[in-house]
């Protein structure tokens, strides 16, 4: 009975008194912390992985690397380029799918007879932006390389009645790129990250040396913007020049912009109060603030917008400035060692802790953050002065190269505008962008990507579902009806997964369960969450025992104290400022001017 009674409990925390749900949360993360961290970097043949390289000036010290070397000085390897991902399951659970097993049910019928967008479902407690800065955000945490091998393709069967363009017959993608430390077939598979781990702007600077310094000006420590203030075209792809531009679409090219704006903003404050800094020095020192801003945003604002609930608003709020908020922070300073101080002042300008294994992004952590449904197929471009529809477009015409037409004949502050009064898409069934369906990138190729969505995971042995909620310490379902109380999705999962409730895909499961009231994503991603979102901090001894002014200087930090997403809007286009009256958080549904 008192165990029935705790999972009864766990399941339905968020409808505890928010005291009672802080105390579930934090229980929560402890436990993963014990039991969902997983090391794959000591597997055979780590010295095949790439070696840190160290500077003879010794700026790895105080700045972050290009590569992510040396932020941690005694592990310096942890966490950079090239290095593999971790894992939040127990390495012997690791089980990657092959041959009929991994094409079962078909990823391509998953995908249409689960995913096809019916009829645009908005989440209508936030705006474009939101979906826009997630991909923003994932392109600085965690991506695969695909394999260029031709023996490496995995074929997705179609059906007779299926509508998949003739000349583009039969569906064929490229496997993940495998390990190349590892011999062939070594269990459990590994596979590289290709950026840094590190919370660290690398979208915006890259992740190798060469990237850093194609991208800088080096000229007041500032990044190379055109004198329209967008940012270089890369000749080669068509789209803007940048730290990392794959997947390229119309949300990333104003974030990207904007950031690398407020990089060269940084750097002009910074010159006044140091004027006899060199070049690299702003550089240094610009990142790191801009870098933390951006984590800054993404903690206490995309976080909270897409879970609006009383106690994770307060939990991630704890989680950079503790219980005593941020201006009583800036007096006090953090408070001791321990839990206890970080949840008194925070994580941040704590001690860092890697907890129980050394600190990598996690194949579960890029799972959990499949968020596709939450771009809308069309998107009206309005002017600002009275609400103007200028045109409508739809994704294929913001995408890729096409994208950089657009920003050159409609102002940023336009396009922001358009975003912030428009709502993303909801993320469940059937509300799978129809482009993505069918997507078709500038280098010719053409897939499903729900179906290499679904296909991904069973490949890299991310398990499905229910044995996934089991693992990180949910209790597993008995029936369809125990993820969804949608009788309709119900139906179609039982048909689909042939009564086999065990068979259900995590991506599927994770769109199909009822969430907790407001959420914008499933509990059981939340709780993948948990753990890493803190994790991101806490490891990261640039958001820990580096966040002081010695490395920051005391400008550098008030100005992440003093900034948001939305005085960033409002400083780089104050035409704004109408539209964001009155309005708490950037992600939040804008006023329309009309």
């Amino acid at each position: 009975m008192f165990l029935d009674l705790e999972k009864l409990v766990d399941r339905f925390w968020h409808r505890l008194p928010t005291p009672l749900a802080l105390v579930k949360l934090l229980m929560f993360r402890n436990r993963l912390r014990e039991d969902n961290l997983q090391d794959t970097s000591q597997l055979a043949n780590k010295s095949q992985l790439p070696q840190p390289q160290a500077d003879a000036q010794g700026r790895r010290l105080t700045a972050r690397t290009a590569d992510g070397s040396f932020n941690d000085l005694e592990k310096p390897e942890m966490g950079m380029a090239g290095t593999r991902f971790g894992r939040n399951i127990p390495l012997s659970a690791i089980q990657p799918e092959s041959g009929a097993q991994l094409l079962t049910p078909n990823p391509r019928v998953v995908s249409r007879t689960l995913m096809t967008r019916d009829a645009f479902q908005p989440a209508t407690i936030l705006n474009l932006l939101a979906a826009a800065w997630i991909q923003f955000e994932n392109h600085d945490w965690f991506a695969h390389k695909n394999s260029d091998q031709p023996q490496d393709k995995l074929e997705i069967p179609l059906e007779e009645n299926d509508p998949w363009p003739q000349e583009h017959r039969p569906m064929a993608v490229d496997k993940t790129q495998a390990d190349p430390s590892r011999p062939a077939g070594a269990n459990p598979p590994t596979f590289i990250n290709t950026v840094t781990h590190w919370w660290d702007g690398s979208q915006i600077y890259g992740s190798d040396p060469e990237t850093v310094e194609r991208l800088r000006s080096h000229e007041d420590g500032k990044l190379i913007l055109q004198e329209d203030g967008l940012l270089p075209l890369d000749p080669e792809t068509g789209v803007d020049r940048t730290g990392f531009n794959d997947n390229w679409w119309l949300g990333l090219a104003l974030f990207h912009t904007l950031f690398t704006r407020e990089h060269n903003v940084i750097c002009e404050r910074l010159k006044r109060e140091f004027p006899d800094w060199s070049d690299d020095a702003l550089f240094d020192h610009a990142r790191l603030i801009n870098a933390a801003l951006m984590a800054k945003i993404h903690t206490v604002e995309w976080t909270p917008a897409i879970l609006p609930h009383p106690a994770t608003d307060i939990a991630l709020n704890v989680n950079w400035s503790g219980f005593v908020g941020e201006d009583l922070k800036g007096i006090l300073g953090n408070l001791g060692e321990g839990e206890l101080s970080d949840l008194l002042t925070g994580i941040v300008g704590s001690e860092t802790d890697h907890h129980t294994e050394p600190y990598y992004l996690t194949e579960e952590f890029v799972s959990v953050y499949r968020m596709h449904p939450l771009i809308p197929d069309e998107l009206n471009l309005y002017q600002i002065e009275n609400h103007r529809l200028l045109r409508q477009v739809d994704f294929f015409e913001m995408s890729g190269k096409r994208a950089r037409p657009i920003v050159e004949t409609t102002p940023l502050a336009d396009l922001f505008y358009s975003f912030g009064v428009t709502h993303p898409g909801a993320i469940t069934l059937h509300n799978y962008p129809r482009f993505l369906q069918e997507l078709r990138r500038d280098n010719g190729e053409v897939f499903d990507l729900a179906a290499v969505d679904i296909l991904r995971d069973r490949e890299r042995g991310v398990p499905r579902y229910n044995r996934f909620r089991e693992l990180i310490g949910r209790e597993k379902v008995c029936c369809f009806e125990e993820i969804t109380s949608n009788p309709q999705w119900a139906r179609e999962l039982r048909e689909v997964y042939g009564n086999d409730i065990d068979q259900v895909d995590l991506m599927v499961g994770l769109f199909a369960e009822d969430k907790p009231e407001g959420f914008g994503f499933s509990d059981t991603a939340f709780r993948v969450f948990i753990l890493m979102a803190s994790r991101r901090l806490k490891s990261d001894r640039f958001f820990t025992e580096d966040y002081r002014a010695e490395i920051y200087t005391q400008w550098g930090l008030d100005w992440i104290a003093q900034n948001s997403l939305l005085t960033l809007l409002q400083r780089h286009f104050p035409q704004l400022a109408p539209a964001l009256y009155g309005v708490k958080n950037a992600f939040k549904p804008w006023r329309a001017l009309g």
